[in-house]
């Protein structure tokens, strides 16, 4: 749950390339969503659900190691 949260964070919250090529085929970046098994994102809309899905999953990952109090 961190690291596929931190992945999609990581290359989507701010994209460094474009989605598509100039043929509109999806470039490394996008397919690369598609190997940690997320829909491959052809817009940067799409690009920032999936950021937004990241931070999510951190937040779940944070509050599963959140210490109880006593």
């Amino acid at each position: 749950m961190r690291r596929k949260g931190s992945f999609l964070r990581r290359h989507f919250a701010n994209p460094q390339g474009p989605l598509v090529d100039d043929e509109g085929n999806p470039t490394r970046l996008a397919l690369s969503a598609q190997a940690w098994g997320e829909p491959i994102p052809m817009t940067p809309a799409a690009a920032k659900r999936l950021a937004a899905k990241g931070t999510k999953l951190l937040e779940e990952y944070a509050a599963t190691k959140a210490k109880p109090t006593e």
